[in-house]
């Protein structure tokens, strides 16, 4: 357990949309394909307060809240590089409302929640598997503390439970409307069996359908290199299509796309989810002018270079969820009294957050929604071609 100071505080249990404030410099399925040192550095815990011998120190002017995240056990790189970035956001911030302290989910996330609850904290920020926030979130209800978790699974959100994570819908919604603006109408997909898989071809299905275009056909395979080839097979006697979703890691889009280039969709736009910017090798000439979408870039860089010159090392992507985390426990801490419950109706404003990945805001399920940008595979990296909003106004 490691502590640190900060701002404030978020969320509340009913339905919100958030606070606006500026944007500061900048499946654990994701996670899977990034490149990540061997044993990153642990997170940063400050020095211990004088006069403090047991327990957690009381504070009468700062928020207690707590970072659940596993820093041991398989995803205890991805744990440590979340935790890392969250002490980054409290330093930056100045950690003048907020103290912070870090558990750790590895082996038990609902005993975790009862710690950090009996020590006074009032807002949890994690877990980050979804089976994680199921048990904590178990407790926060227990207790009336709400939780803002890391998990992209919206199936464990509501009624407490808040979800920062980047969902595959709100990406697929995104760069199928920017396909329709450019004039493609038929769409197919490969998506893999499974749960992500599942979700990826019911937001394709969905968003389709909202954008007035075709779906020609949705093709599912296992993962192997056997089951994509048939599923080709069969997406290919299904005709002509203008645009292809690959709902997968470019591994898999490198397997696929030749094979559908000497199809009757030889032309078809690829394009892919959000999983494509975890990736750390996007440079295989068979992903050139391939587009997906994701949360914006630029300040996560900034926040990137920050991270390597702190811990000599590159954060996880998805370390950007807990320093925004943070950010808005932050923002919110300013309106908040210390020592009473979480405000709720802190998350009313439709304007919403601003932070590292950009511009969201909580929808009535309590799932982050978010402003995208669409980026495009070229053989010097991708480029924007479709800017995220500033605002939920733009």
């Amino acid at each position: 357990m490691a502590e640190t100071k900060g701002l404030g505080q978020v969320k509340g249990w009913q339905r919100r949309h958030v606070l606006r404030w500026g944007v500061v410099g900048a499946a654990l399925f994701a996670v899977g394909c990034q490149t990540v040192p061997k044993a990153p550095p642990k997170p940063v815990a400050p020095p211990k307060e004088e006069g403090v011998t047991q327990g957690l120190p009381t504070d009468a002017t700062r928020h207690r809240i707590a970072l659940l995240v596993p820093l041991t056990g398989p995803n205890a790189a991805v744990g440590e590089s979340i935790a890392n970035a969250a002490n980054m956001a409290v330093l930056d911030t100045g950690g003048e409302r907020i103290r912070m302290t870090v558990y750790d989910t590895g082996s038990n996330p609902a005993a975790a929640a009862e710690k950090a609850i009996g020590e006074g904290n009032k807002l949890i920020l994690g877990p980050l598997l979804a089976e994680d926030v199921r048990s904590a979130a178990d407790v926060g209800r227990k207790y009336r503390v709400p939780l803002i978790a890391f998990s992209n699974d919206v199936s464990v959100a509501g009624n407490g439970t808040y979800l920062l994570g980047f969902t595959p819908a709100q990406a697929v919604a995104r760069v199928v409307g920017y396909a329709r603006t450019r004039n493609m109408t038929r769409f197919a997909g490969l998506v893999p069996a499974g749960v992500y898989g599942q979700r990826a071809q019911t937001a394709l299905t969905r968003a389709v359908e909202e954008a007035g275009g075709t779906l020609v056909s949705v093709q599912t395979y296992d993962r192997n290199s056997g089951a994509v080839m048939a599923a080709i097979s069969r997406l290919n006697k299904a005709g002509k299509a203008d645009a292809i979703l690959i709902a997968d890691a470019t591994r898999t889009a490198v397997q696929a796309i030749p094979i559908i280039r000497r199809g009757p969709s030889a032309t078809a736009r690829i394009l892919g989810t959000e999983l494509w910017n975890a990736e750390s090798d996007l440079s295989s000439p068979v992903l050139t002018g391939a587009w997906f979408a994701s949360v914006p870039d630029g300040v996560y860089g900034q926040m990137a270079t920050k991270y390597r010159a702190r811990f000599g090392t590159a954060p996880y992507r998805l370390s950007s969820l807990g320093y925004d985390a943070v950010l808005l426990a932050t923002k919110v801490a300013v309106d908040w009294k210390p020592g009473t419950p979480f405000p709720l109706r802190a998350l009313d404003d439709p304007a919403g957050f601003a932070g590292i990945d950009g511009v969201f805001r909580f929808n009535a399920y309590g799932v982050a929604e978010r402003g995208l940008e669409v980026q495009q595979v070229g053989q010097g990296g991708t480029s924007i071609i479709s800017p995220a909003p500033k605002s939920f106004e733009d």
